[in-house]
């Protein structure tokens, strides 16, 4: 597993769940259903206290995990799996990690 920080350009459904993404110039689609938690962010490194009131954002990541194949891809394609992470405040999405060797899930 590889650890990132790099934007990317993600597309989402109605639902705010990521559907497809553009990474270092290339399109990705979402090909099995991502899931979502949080995680803490040590704020305290960065911030002397959290602002009162501030909410989602300030203490916490929100981290999705998605599989996603190129846009170009045919049915021999090995699905790759992101954890993607968005600034609640920004909207801004990165790419955190880069997992090896992990399968979609079957419904």
């Amino acid at each position: 597993m590889g650890m990132f920080s790099e934007s990317v350009d993600v597309v989402c459904s109605a639902a705010g769940q990521p559907e497809s993404l553009t990474w270092a110039g290339a399109g990705y689609t979402v090909c099995a259903e991502p899931l979502r938690w949080y995680e803490r962010r040590q704020w305290w490194v960065e911030d002397s206290r959290a602002p009162l009131g501030s909410g989602p954002g300030v203490v916490d990541h929100e981290i999705w995990r998605v599989q996603v194949l190129p846009a170009s891809a045919d049915t021999s394609d090995e699905p790759l799996t992101l954890d993607l992470t968005r600034h609640i405040r920004s909207g801004r999405w990165r790419l955190l990690r880069i997992h090896d060797g992990l399968r979609p899930r079957t419904a």
